[in-house]
């Protein structure tokens, strides 16, 4: 209507929709959480907050969030240095699995020997065998967030 040149309220137009049984198809997209069981891994939380480093590769957290890409939802991995907040490292892909987090660990263009702590939530996708073999391989502590506080979170 508005291309055409009519300038109609909302109300107006559901009146004039209701009256020609008209439904409008749009939907807007929403993020439909899974039920999902809490890592109970006894790791403790060295981290402890302290999201000021004083020097370069000291600590690293990483996170998952998800993004709609056309119609479908897909996940985003960054890997972030806590000393200058730089991002060194990212992944994206359509589902949320160790793969994602592995392929953002490789993605860092430093020696992986110089990190000393790998923070993160307790998400599944975080708790696998691929990123425990690279922690182990490289000397890496691990830290995880506390159940269901999210102000520990990256």
């Amino acid at each position: 209507l508005a291309l055409m040149g009519f300038t109609v309220s909302r109300r107006k137009l559901a009146t004039i929709m209701r009256k020609f049984h008209l439904v409008s198809n749009y939907t807007k997209a929403t993020f439909k959480k899974g039920k999902v069981r809490v890592n109970e891994a006894p790791i403790r939380n060295e981290l402890n907050r302290q999201f000021k480093q004083a020097q370069f590769l000291q600590a690293i957290v990483t996170d998952l969030t998800y993004v709609r890409v056309g119609n479908k939802w897909h996940y985003v991995c960054f890997i972030l240095d806590l000393f200058n907040r730089e991002i060194i490292g990212h992944s994206a892909g359509a589902h949320k699995t160790a793969a994602l987090v592995k392929e953002a660990i490789y993605q860092i263009p430093f020696s992986l020997a110089n990190v000393q702590l790998f923070h993160t939530d307790r998400g599944s996708e975080f708790d696998n065998q691929e990123v425990d073999e690279i922690l182990v391989a490289f000397g890496i502590q691990r830290s995880l967030s506390d159940k269901g506080c999210p102000y520990d979170n990256a």
